[in-house]
C-alpha cells in the first residue's frame, strides 16, 4: 500500500485538521509507520482529543473510502496533492496550516501559475455584476489566472469573464469534487475542468456544510498573489477573504462605490483598513507588474466601453414583486451608479422605447433619479 492511501485514510477521519496533520508529515515521513505502531501516538505533541481522532483513524481505517478516492484519481483529470509533493501549490504551502490534501479536478499545473483572487457580494448590483465581468476579462487577456469560488454573483461573473477572454480560472469548492455546488453551475464548472481547474480541501461526498465555506476562502487568497473585493457588504465572506490575504501578507484590492449601495460599505471599510482602491484593472497591474512575465505584451486596449455579456443574471435587489415585469427588469440592470438609456438597452434587452416609457412611471413612484446628461440610476431609498 503506498503512502497516499494511508493519508487519505487519516484525511477521512473528523477531528483530524490541517495542524494535527501536518505535524504527523513532519513526524512520519512513512506513513505506515504510524499505522504499524498506533502506541507511539501517545508520544506526540498533541492533545488528548487530537491523540483519540488520530488512534481511530489508525485503527478503525475507512478502506472502503479511501478506495473510492484513489479509484477517483485514476480519471486523467483528477488528482490528489500531498502538501510534500512538488506539484501542491508553491504560495498555498506558504499560508498558515495549509490544507495538507487537495483534490483537483482540471489541470494542476495551472496552480502554481499567477493569480489573482476575485470575491464580492453573492447578489450583486448591476455596477457590481458588470465590474466583476470586466475586471475578470481584461485581467486574463493578460495572462492572469482568475480565482474565485464558483458562488452565485460576483464569483460567477469573475469566472465567466476570465473564460469569456480566452483565460484560466480556478474554482475553490467548499464540498467535496463529487459534486458541483451550486448545481446550476454545471456548465460553468465544466468549463473551469476544461480551462483551468476547481479544487477542494474536502473528501468526496461531502456536501455543502455552512462551516466549510469561510474555512475555504483561506485557499482562494492563498493561492493568489493579491485579492479583489469587488463589493462586498460589512458582514461578508468576501471580507473573511480579503482578511486572510491581509494576515498571509498578500495584497488586498477594492473596488469603491456609490456610498447610497450597501454593498459598497464593506470595499470602503477595507479601503479605509490600508487595502488600495482601484478604478480600473490598469491599477492592478500596474501594482503586480514585477510578478507578472516579462515576455507578455499588451495585445488588447486597455479602454472598454462595451457591457459584457452576462451569461446569468442572479441579480437580487430587493423590488416590488407587484411591479410590471418589464420595471422590474429595468431596476434590475440599474445601480447606484448613474448609466446611460443605451448601456440600459443593451444590459436589459429592452427597446429604447419599452425603457423610455417605463422610465418615466419609476421616476413618478420613487425608484428611480434622473442625472444631466440623460443619466439614471436607482433612488436611495
Amino acid at each position: 500500500m503506498d503512502d497516499l492511501s494511508y493519508w487519505l485514510a487519516l484525511h477521512k477521519t473528523s477531528g483530524v485538521g490541517s495542524a494535527t496533520f501536518n505535524l504527523l508529515f513532519e513526524q512520519y515521513p512513512k506513513p505506515a509507520e504510524l499505522f504499524a505502531s498506533p502506541d507511539s501516538i501517545q508520544q506526540l505533541k498533541l492533545s488528548p482529543v487530537q491523540k483519540r481522532a488520530v488512534q481511530k483513524a489508525v485503527l478503525e481505517p475507512n478502506w472502503d473510502a479511501v478506495e473510492k478516492e484513489l479509484r477517483w484519481a485514476e480519471d486523467a483529470e483528477n488528482h490528489i496533492l500531498l502538501l510534500t509533493q512538488d506539484n501542491y501549490p508553491q504560495l498555498l504551502k506558504e499560508i498558515h496550516s495549509p490544507p495538507p490534501l487537495l483534490f483537483v479536478k482540471g489541470q494542476c499545473e495551472v496552480l502554481n501559475e499567477i493569480q489573482l483572487a476575485m470575491v464580492g457580494s453573492r447578489n450583486p448590483s448591476a455596477d457590481g455584476h458588470e465590474s466583476a465581468w470586466q475586471f475578470a476579462h481584461h485581467l486574463a487577456q493578460f495572462g492572469m489566472v482568475i480565482t474565485s469560488g464558483m458562488a452565485l454573483g460576483i464569483d460567477a461573473q469573475s469566472h465567466y469573464g476570465a473564460l469569456k477572454a480566452g483565460g484560466k480560472s480556478i474554482a475553490v469548492a467548499g464540498t467535496g469534487l463529487d459534486r458541483i455546488y451550486p448545481a446550476k453551475h454545471k456548465d460553468l464548472a465544466w468549463q473551469l475542468i476544461e480551462n483551468g481547474a476547481i479544487v477542494s480541501e474536502h473528501p468526496l461526498g461531502t456536501g455543502p456544510l455552512k462551516q466549510n465555506f469561510p474555512q475555504r476562502n483561506r485557499i482562494i487568497s492563498g493561492l493568489s498573489v493579491g485579492t479583489l473585493v469587488v463589493e462586498a457588504a460589512l458582514k461578508s465572506g468576501s471580507l473573511i477573504t480579503a482578511y486572510a490575504a491581509l494576515e498571509q501578507a498578500r495584497e488586498v484590492f477594492a473596488i469603491p462605490g456609490s456610498i447610497h449601495n450597501p454593498l459598497s460599505r464593506g470595499c470602503h471599510q477595507l479601503i479605509r483598513s490600508g487595502a488600495k482602491l482601484v478604478e480600473t484593472a490598469e491599477d492592478i497591474l500596474e501594482e503586480l507588474s514585477s510578478l507578472m512575465f516579462a515576455s507578455q505584451t499588451h495585445k488588447h486596449s486597455t479602454k472598454h466601453s462595451r457591457t459584457p455579456e452576462n451569461p446569468e443574471n442572479n441579480l437580487n435587489i430587493d423590488i416590488d414583486p407587484l411591479l410590471p415585469k418589464i420595471q422590474q427588469k429595468i431596476l434590475k440592470n440599474l445601480g447606484y451608479n448613474p448609466i446611460s438609456i443605451d448601456i440600459l438597452t443593451t444590459r436589459s434587452s429592452l427597446s429604447v422605447a419599452e425603457i423610455n416609457a417605463n422610465v418615466v412611471l419609476l421616476e413618478v413612484d420613487d425608484y428611480i433619479q434622473s442625472h444631466p446628461g440623460g443619466m439614471i440610476s436607482l433612488k436611495p431609498r
